[in-house]
């Protein structure tokens, strides 16, 4: 099962006790999965298709909480390779689509008795704070997804009317969120990608299950990547090191080949054989050898000395 069907089964056992919030919910799934089918004044039809069924029992609910409506939901195995089951709740004229439209805000009758389809949705359907979280809620159920935090993170809503991509943008960004709308085949997506505003977004629409699954992984990813960086820096370090200590030591046995350590001054012949008898060993630990102990910018000192003597002497040598 998907991280999207997880939370969505979560947010179907959500049934909001306020009759505004349950109108809000089910006015976001109406207008992101419904098909209303207009023949005549008379004659007017709402049908809502989802493969979930978990969502088709929670419009069922919510059809019958608002409007005492007992609709049969249809089942229809699909012929393609997903072999998914669709579930399809049909609401005829005789049975009160037109006003379940109405009142969701989905469809208005002009001044010339038409009917007219609303994308955006009505101030009178979001009364609260209450109602836009069971808005958004309903446009996930409807046509939302979020990805699983351990591939990326990726949190979108997709509907066919930009108008309505518009509006749930604002609705989304009204919580302090930041999302963005892209196109995409045909459609318009609102969406979200930064890990902190996913979580908060489901935490907004109630998926608190969901949240903290998506928590845990999002925390172990950061551990991971934490330590992943914590390594990479320690192998980076340890590699400039062991080639510093690889450079010194040919310097120094070059010195040592061509005109003898003993040439150099005392201090600098000191660290040298120490780099000689511990080639190991850190610069801080080379300090601590010396007598009195050395700073690990005073030993660097002495080695770029050491580095700029054998240099020149491969210049001298190099010009005879």
């Amino acid at each position: 099962m998907s991280f999207s069907s997880v939370a969505k089964k979560e947010l179907s056992r959500i049934i909001p006790p306020n009759r505004c919030c349950q109108l809000s919910e089910l006015s976001a799934i109406v207008r992101m999965n419904g098909i209303i089918r207009i023949h005549g004044c008379e004659d007017i039809s709402l049908k809502m298709i989802t493969e979930n069924a978990a969502i088709a029992r929670k419009i069922f609910i919510l059809l019958k909480k608002l409007y005492d409506l007992n609709i049969e939901i249809m089942v229809r195995k699909n012929k393609h390779l997903k072999k998914n089951h669709s579930y399809i709740l049909e609401i005829p004229s005789r049975l009160g689509a037109c006003k379940v439209l109405q009142e969701t805000g989905a469809l208005s009758r002009n001044t010339e008795d038409e009917f007219e389809i609303i994308y955006t949705t009505p101030s009178h359907i979001i009364t609260g704070r209450c109602c836009r979280r069971a808005y958004l809620r309903g446009a996930f159920l409807g046509g939302g997804s979020v990805s699983h935090p351990d591939k990326a993170y990726h949190f979108e809503f997709v509907t066919n009317s930009e108008d309505h991509a518009l509006y749930l943008m604002q609705l989304v960004n009204s919580f302090g969120l930041d999302s963005k709308m892209v196109e995409r085949k045909g459609n318009c997506v609102v969406y979200l990608k930064e890990g902190e505003q996913i979580v908060e977004m489901l935490n907004i629409i109630g998926a608190h299950n969901a949240l903290l699954k998506f928590e845990d992984v999002r925390i172990y990813k950061q551990m991971r990547n934490n330590v992943n960086r914590i390594v990479n820096c320690e192998t980076a370090n340890l590699t400039k090191t062991v080639n510093a200590s690889l450079r010194q030591i040919e310097n120094i046995q070059y010195i040592k080949d061509t005109v003898g350590l003993n040439k150099l001054p005392r201090g600098l012949r000191e660290i040298a054989q120490l780099r000689l008898d511990y080639r190991e060993a850190s610069l801080k630990e080379l300090g601590h050898m010396l007598n009195p102990p050395l700073g690990k910018s005073g030993i660097n000192h002495r080695f770029r000395k050491i580095d700029q003597i054998a240099n020149e002497i491969r210049l001298l040598r190099k010009g005879e």
